[in-house]
């Protein structure tokens, strides 16, 4: 679109490069060509603008097989306008002089045109295409039929409109066709991802027979070297417990042998000690005998000595008794009161009362005095 200013009752208009402009004043053409830009006045201007640049009209429509099968085509025709002075005279390509904006609706037109066109081609081809034919090389065959049949139609140059190239983007049969359609390969998938599971097992089961073989087999030979490991272990058994026997019986005769020995020398050993203890006994015995004689003798000498110096102290003690004075029955007295203190038990500690005290001391008195 036009970029239209405004400037004291005047127009000023610029134009994009990809934009045609023809401008007439008074039924004469004034400005011809893209990118202009002009001054003009609104009254006596008439304007158009053309796009050169290359579009693209996407398009949907639906068509029926041969075998009566709706589908649904979607494709893109890029065009661009070649001859604008024509296009601009068999279309209304007008713009508003104070804004800029086209009047009429010149690309509805020309979609209108170029979809009518290609559908009457695509109809064409696909009404004689079944539907697996259509499903498979269909795109192919609507496209080359499109591009031909808008290359051959009379009204696209008459209008100044040349097809740059044409695009089918798909052709889709109904949702519950496309369903149907879609089983048998899915079946087919399924019975192929079947066969590679049954296979799968069976190579699985034939690798599990020949793990089971091979494990009985190594079972059954284990087995075997079991037996024969039985037998020599039996052999070895018997060979040991008659080589344990034979040893058995050269150690008992041994024993036997050194238990003889043992006895004989503990007889001779014991008669030995037997004669040594009585001769020892003997002569503790006389050894005895002489001590106790000897100790005799002594405890008779020591008893004669004591009973001599005994006598001998009496004597003294009696005649000191006889000298001092002392008649025999004090001096039998003092020797009853010795021998009494002699036989008496140990005395720790003598309490003498008032009494008592007074009366040794009344008697010493008196006998200072006599």
């Amino acid at each position: 679109m036009a970029d239209i200013t405004r400037r004291l009752g005047l127009r000023h208009l610029r134009s994009a490069p990809t934009a045609h402009i023809r401008h007439h004043r008074a039924g004469r053409l004034v400005h011809d060509g893209p990118g202009l830009s002009f001054w003009f006045r609104p009254l006596a201007a008439a304007l158009s603008e053309v796009p050169v640049d290359d579009r693209e009209l996407a398009m949907t429509f639906h068509a029926r097989t041969a075998d009566f099968q709706d589908v649904t085509v979607q494709a893109t025709v890029t065009y661009r306008v070649g001859d604008p002075a024509v296009a601009a005279a068999r279309l209304d390509f007008s713009v508003d002089p104070d804004t800029g904006i086209w009047r009429g609706a010149p690309l509805e037109q020309l979609g209108t045109l170029l979809t009518g066109t290609a559908q009457e081609h695509a109809l064409a081809v696909l009404a004689r295409t079944p539907l697996s034919a259509a499903l498979t090389d269909g795109v192919t065959a609507v496209r080359e039929r499109v591009a031909a049949g808008l290359a051959a139609e009379p009204r696209l140059p008459a209008t100044g409109i040349e097809v740059v190239a044409v695009r089918v983007v798909s052709l889709r049969p109904e949702p519950e066709v496309e369903r149907a359609l879609r089983t048998p390969a899915r079946e087919q998938i399924q019975q192929e991802a079947d066969r590679a599971t049954y296979e799968r097992r069976a190579v699985a089961v034939e690798r599990e027979r020949a793990i089971a073989e091979n494990e009985l087999a190594s079972r059954i030979e284990l087995a075997r070297r079991e037996e024969r490991l039985v037998e020599q272990r039996g052999t070895n058994a018997r060979r040991e417990a008659e080589e344990q026997a034979a040893a058995d019986a050269v150690r008992a005769d041994a024993e036997a042998a050194r238990t003889v020995r043992l006895a004989e020398a503990e007889a001779v050993r014991t008669g030995q000690l037997a004669e040594a203890e009585a001769a020892r006994t003997e002569r503790l015995a006389e050894a005895e005998a002489a001590r106790a004689v000897r100790m005799a003798r002594a405890e008779a000498e020591g008893a004669r000595a004591v009973g001599e110096a005994r006598a001998e102290a009496r004597a003294a003690w009696l005649r000191v008794h006889g000298e001092a004075g002392v008649d025999g029955v004090t001096t039998l007295q003092a020797l009853t009161g010795t021998r009494l203190a002699e036989n008496l038990p140990r005395i720790d500690s003598v309490t003498v009362s008032p009494d008592v005290l007074t009366g040794l001391l009344a008697r010493l008195g008196a006998g200072e005095r006599a």
